[in-house]
């Protein structure tokens, strides 16, 4: 198996014309013309080399049904607003208690 690399040539115009009548002539696409090309010119050197394949190891993860994997940001994202807001919640509770109570307001003030 190949891995192709992309990358920009800058071809003469004459050598272009070249390779685009050919690659009509041969119903093929120019870049696979191209490769043929430069193959027949390498000669020996060029011959593709066949690689194997690369296998796949699949791997359990130990989650639960129901949850989709290609959510897992997702997840993670609502699990930390749901911990946020729950920080938030108790430090609503925190500042409220440290607030002025109103009903001790209501208790008379000496005017001494």
């Amino acid at each position: 198996m190949m891995f192709p690399m992309r990358t920009t040539l800058t071809i003469d115009d004459d050598l272009a014309a070249l390779l685009k009548r050919r690659a009509r002539e041969l119903g093929l696409p120019f870049k696979d013309v191209v490769n043929r090309t430069l193959r027949a010119g390498f000669g020996e050197q060029a011959k593709p080399r066949h690689r194997t394949a690369l296998k796949t190891i699949p791997h359990a993860f130990g989650f639960r049904p129901g949850i989709d994997l290609g959510k897992l940001n997702q997840l993670v994202d609502e699990l930390e607003a749901e911990a946020y807001a729950v920080g938030q919640r108790s430090g609503a509770e925190l500042r409220k208690d440290t607030r002025h109570d109103p009903a001790r307001r209501q208790r008379p003030r000496s005017r001494a």
